[in-house]
């Protein structure tokens, strides 16, 4: 398979198993779970000071694999086993696919991999690879299901302690992610201070606002109304496509600006010269949600879109501490925040509210506002804009390190 000449790979996934009993990781809601398998991978080497380690942090559906050529495919599904061998080998290489932040991860990008060693892992709630409500519970010998216990950001990032201490990294030089990324970096520098130099926020927030969560709660009702739900025992059944390819659908008009739309789709109709008079997809943006809705079930689980969701709604950095500005009060690392003016899902004024709270501290914080029309999305797609931001916030991090 061909790749760009500045794309790593092949890449393969690691896995880290921990918490075995009766040494369970003891979660927010006080329940324990164990034993816990991350799926990770690292890019890069770790320099002999074990001072270059970066941790990427993904978002809702994000997954270890964050740049390079995936070295695995995704797999066949058992409603493929009828494709002829031609179709499952052609199936498979389309699946080898580039890591999701892979236009910033690698040699001479923003996360440099000729200087640092970088470091994904995917969440535990996940779906891909990592222990999540489709594992296999132990004691039953069948998926967890319903059974699941409910995780938090702060759980997410306690089990990815768990990993850099087997890495043995004892501080990072940076956590850095997007988003539901932004929210477990910001969980790192305020939670775990020792163990972090800097902090990379982007388009995220310090705790999930009320039009957040009506969106997530609008996904998950979807799911849930999907009648191969059957209460989140499906895995050896038909799964609930329907309601989580609504949920998608719903969750990506959040991602996208007005302008984005406009100008990716406006009014133009799919393959027709008048509308059709019926409820078939008229316009060309009605296809390409229901294209994005349906691919999203090919690779993700209902279930965790359930549990990630409702930790993202459970976020807020401030709780515990009385406020947000106390929240940053013995937090040392260096802060990046960036925003985009067009992102209405974490508007700016969210991440404006977190610089406030750290300068309120005396804190080291430099804020950036990227003026672009992409939308949330714009985290995965101004890596020109972020690039020569991230690279010099990077670098005098680094040498601050190494003095």
């Amino acid at each position: 398979m061909a790749t760009r000449a500045d794309t790593l790979g092949p890449v393969r996934t690691n896995y880290f198993t921990f918490a075995e009993p009766p040494n369970e990781l003891e979660l927010d809601s006080g329940e324990r779970l164990g034993p816990i398998t991350l799926a990770y991978e690292t890019y890069g080497a770790l320099n002999a000071s074990r001072t270059n380690a970066i941790l990427a942090l993904h978002a809702l559906s994000g997954d270890a694999h964050a740049a390079g050529v995936s070295a695995e495919s995704d797999g066949v599904s058992a409603l493929e086993t009828g494709m002829d061998a031609a179709d499952q080998e052609e199936t498979l290489v389309a699946r080898r696919r580039l890591g999701w932040w892979d236009n910033m991860v690698g040699p001479g990008k923003a996360f440099d991999t000729d200087k640092y060693f970088v470091i994904c892992s995917n969440v535990i709630g996940g779906c891909r690879g990592s222990t999540g409500p489709s594992s296999i519970e132990p004691r039953t010998g069948r998926p967890y299901g319903l059974s699941f216990p409910i995780v938090t950001i702060a759980d997410m990032v306690r089990a990815q302690v768990q990993l850099i201490d087997h890495l043995g990294i004892e501080q990072l030089l940076a956590v850095a992610g997007g988003s539901m990324g932004g929210m477990q970096a910001l969980e790192w520098a305020v939670h775990h201070p020792d163990r972090v130099r800097s902090c990379i926020s982007i388009a995220s927030a310090a705790h999930q606002s009320a039009q957040g969560i009506a969106f997530d709660e609008v996904g998950r009702q979807a799911i849930m109304a999907d009648v191969n739900w059957q209460g989140g025992d499906y895995y050896s059944k038909a799964s609930p496509a329907s309601g989580l390819a609504i949920a998608r659908m719903v969750g990506h008009i959040t991602y996208l600006s007005d302008e984005a739309m406009r100008n990716k789709f406006g009014r133009r109709l799919r393959d027709k010269a008048n509308y059709g008079y019926d409820f078939s997809p008229d316009f060309e943006v009605e296809s390409y949600l229901r294209y994005q809705g349906d691919i999203f079930t090919k690779r993700f689980d209902a279930n965790t879109y359930l549990y990630v969701t409702k930790a993202i709604d459970y976020f807020d950095l401030a709780n515990g501490h009385g406020s947000l500005q106390d929240a940053f009060r013995d937090v040392s690392a260096r802060f990046l925040v960036i925003a985009f003016t067009s992102d209405w899902l974490y508007p700016s004024h969210q991440s404006r509210e977190i610089v406030r709270a750290i300068n309120a501290n005396g804190g080291d914080v430099t804020y950036f506002e990227v003026n672009s029309s992409y939308g949330h999305d714009a985290f995965l797609l101004e890596e020109a804009v972020q690039t020569p931001l991230i690279s010099s916030f990077l670098a005098h991090t680094l040498d601050a390190t190494v003095r």
